[in-house]
């Protein structure tokens, strides 16, 4: 089933009490077109989650909002295209801050400022940046064996890598990331964490039945641990381990208290949990789009909010500046002088923009350049659209030209 854009009639996806069964969302494709439209903003509603709470204090922001939605740039087929269009494919919110002002915020596809919308990837940057918290604590060692904090990991092919490695995605454990096999490694996490159930025909019993599982099943390596950088989402879910580990707090738990109380989020997110009721890191979160933004105006303000340093500064410069040496083809396809950098992607290897980015169209950028910050949450119909992306990215620097 095709899916359909803001300007077009919606379906009704889980509409009516109780909802027509053609209508209602298919536990095997919520995440697929058109049911990831309503998905994404609901995910409370069918996977179980854990609160991430925000704290006493609310960072505000000033706003000034201006108008770019007929503001034109050249699209990635080469027509022209305005900020409309852009957001017309598939966009649920969008906001543009500069100088911690906020020029634009939008929300469609029936969003508003309370909504909650799955972030997925983005969540990674979130752990990692726990990570970062208590590194500068002295509380993880970067340069440590990842093994130091988990023992387990003996058994499996993290053998041997660094807790660095880990963030950089630079081990050489083997791991399958094709979101379109539910055969794949990442086929399985999607079962490992309840957010799908086994296949059809296939004996749940050859099925990790957490993420726990699955990562100690997690035995072979393709190369030599530190040799490449190869994209994988099970690495976070290490990560989270170990944050979990350390702090003796859940993921949800070690997030809220060291990032999103503190940075001053103005309402509470979550993050889904698998049979053991582990948080899935490396995806599994929602929050609202200004919290979003928020989690990038601290990075672009050196880790700083509400007068205090949440996130330390040696942290957000090792994000910004640190050993940028891996990369692959792959992804130098739609970031040609990119780089990845502790669940970071770096925009521009000699440039201080990084991003934090999610499958199906979900941002954070947030750019020192042009002190500006920009979320944007989308339920595009395909995991990966270089189409898409270009045309956020063509827009946001069409905003830029306009605002710098």
């Amino acid at each position: 089933m095709t899916s359909y854009r803001n300007s077009d009639p919606h379906l009704p996806i889980m509409q009516g009490s109780p909802p027509p069964e053609n209508w209602r969302l298919p536990r095997a494709d919520w995440d697929r077109p058109p049911w990831n439209r309503w998905a994404f903003r609901n995910i409370r509603k069918f996977l179980p989650t854990e609160e991430i709470a925000r704290g006493d204090v609310v960072t505000p922001w000033s706003s000034n909002t201006q108008d770019f939605s007929t503001l034109e740039f050249e699209a990635w087929n080469g027509t022209q295209m305005t900020v409309a269009g852009m957001l017309d494919d598939y966009t649920d919110g969008f906001l543009v801050a500069k100088g911690g002002t906020i020029l634009h915020e939008s929300y469609h596809n029936g969003m508003d400022r309370r909504t909650e919308h799955l972030s997925q990837s983005v969540a990674k940057s979130f752990v990692s940046t726990t990570a970062g918290i208590l590194i500068g604590a002295g509380r993880i060692d970067p340069s440590a064996p990842v093994t130091e904090y988990l023992p387990e990991l003996k058994a499996t092919g993290w053998n041997g890598a660094s807790v660095q490695q880990v963030l950089d995605m630079t081990t050489g454990v083997r791991f399958m990331e094709e979101y379109e096999d539910p055969d794949s490694d990442i086929g399985r996490t999607d079962v490992a964490s309840g957010w799908k159930p086994v296949p059809p025909g296939e004996d749940p019993a050859d099925w990790p039945g957490s993420i726990w599982d699955q990562i100690m099943e997690l035995t072979e390596c393709d190369v030599e641990h530190g040799t490449r950088f190869k994209y994988r989402s099970i690495e976070t879910d290490v990560l989270g381990f170990v944050v979990s580990r350390v702090t003796g707090l859940t993921l949800a738990q070690a997030i809220s208290h060291h990032i999103w109380a503190p940075m001053g989020a103005e309402r509470n997110g979550c993050i889904t949990v698998d049979a053991m009721g582990t948080g899935l890191g490396d995806g599994g979160m929602s929050a609202t789009l200004r919290d979003y933004a928020r989690f990038g105006q601290t990075m672009l303000n050196d880790g700083v909010a509400n007068g205090r340093q949440v996130i330390p500064k040696a942290w957000v410069d090792d994000v910004r500046s640190g050993d940028h040496g891996r990369f692959d083809d792959q992804s130098r396809e739609f970031m040609p002088n990119g780089r990845y950098r502790n669940m970071f992607w770096i925009q521009d290897a000699d440039q201080q923009t990084h991003m934090c980015l999610g499958v199906f169209g979900q941002f954070i950028y947030v750019s020192p350049e042009r002190d500006m910050v920009v979320a944007k949450l989308s339920s595009w119909p395909e995991f990966l659209s270089p189409e898409h992306h270009s045309n956020t990215m063509r827009a946001i620097n069409a905003i830029a030209a306009e605002i710098c």
